[in-house]
């Protein structure tokens, strides 16, 4: 089974207009609420490829209701602790340019934070977890390293997609899969890199440091999979890129769907290459439809 952890949610309410002016009266010609979050994203893109998932993470208030009645209707199954706080809303303004306004966080109480960890004591050694994102204020980033000691200790997996220092700490504990991009590497090594031949010791470095696997999405240039001792290359497919925030956890769950079927990490990177270019060139996350047409235009080679 495979879990996805989203501690800190959002209903994103898209909002479009031609022109967004700053202290006037702007009207929308158009808008959408998403269930929002890096986890949630996860479990919505892994049940249009028939790939059963658990949803984790604290809800709350109306904002909640709608983000577990939303899921639940996509036929994704949720185990969220209920808090007494709502959970935020997100503001993302589709205009001649965009902006965004991300709500804080609820806060969360010692007794939700508890009722969370024993959402975990069914896991088995076959399942794994996705942790991404971020985690509310009240519970602080360094809240994943305790849930990867849970994990590890019913001896699960984990898949870790965040960034900065707790992607560093949580290498010791032997993770699935890392996916940073270019830019989190760089940071995470003090690396500059000017080709992809300079990047390819930091990607085999994660791996040196702990991770089974590790991707790296470079935007417009591809994206590379270490694995094994291996490096494997990924051609950027052209087209308009419209949502480059869901992409990147569309790749995880192509890359855990097809992973956890076939243990082949090559064709876990090529699904995984698949969902995450479809879902940037789709308003919402991508259908099922459009992932297999662009997973035909995939090509893998090793370098």
């Amino acid at each position: 089974m495979i879990y996805t952890v989203t501690l800190n949610p959002s209903i994103d309410f898209l909002v479009r207009l031609p022109e967004f002016k700053v202290g006037a009266v702007n009207r929308m010609t158009h808008d959408d609420k998403f269930p929002g979050g890096k986890g949630i994203n996860v479990s919505r893109v892994l049940a249009r490829l028939d790939s059963q998932s658990t949803a984790l993470g604290f809800l709350g208030g109306f904002t909640g209701n709608f983000i577990k009645e939303r899921l639940e209707s996509e036929a994704i199954a949720t185990d969220f602790v209920k808090i007494s706080a709502d959970t935020r809303i997100n503001v993302k303004i589709k205009s001649d340019k965009e902006s965004e306004i991300n709500g804080a966080g609820p806060k969360v109480s010692a007794e939700e934070r508890a009722a969370f960890f024993e959402k975990l004591v069914v896991l088995l050694p076959s399942d794994i977890v996705v942790l991404a994102g971020s985690a509310p204020a009240s519970i602080g980033q360094d809240f994943y390293l305790e849930i990867i000691q849970k994990i590890k200790a019913q001896g699960a997996e984990f898949v870790i997609d965040i960034e900065g220092d707790v992607l560093v700490k949580s290498l010791a504990y032997q993770p699935l899969v890392v996916k940073p991009n270019n830019h989190e590497l760089s940071a995470i090594y003090g690396a500059t890199f000017d080709s992809i031949a300079d990047l390819m010791p930091y990607g085999h470095r994660l791996l040196a440091d702990g991770a089974q696997h590790a991707m790296i999405s470079m935007a417009g240039d591809g994206a590379l999979l270490f694995s094994d001792g291996k490096t494997y290359f990924a051609r950027a497919i052209k087209g308009m890129v419209k949502n480059s925030v869901g992409a990147g956890d569309s790749m995880i769950a192509g890359f855990i769907g097809e992973f956890e079927k076939s243990h082949d990490a090559r064709k876990a990177f090529r699904q995984g290459v698949a969902c995450g270019t479809a879902t940037a060139f789709s308003d919402d996350l991508a259908t099922a439809d459009f992932i297999q047409k662009i997973a035909n235009q995939v090509v893998i080679e090793e370098i």
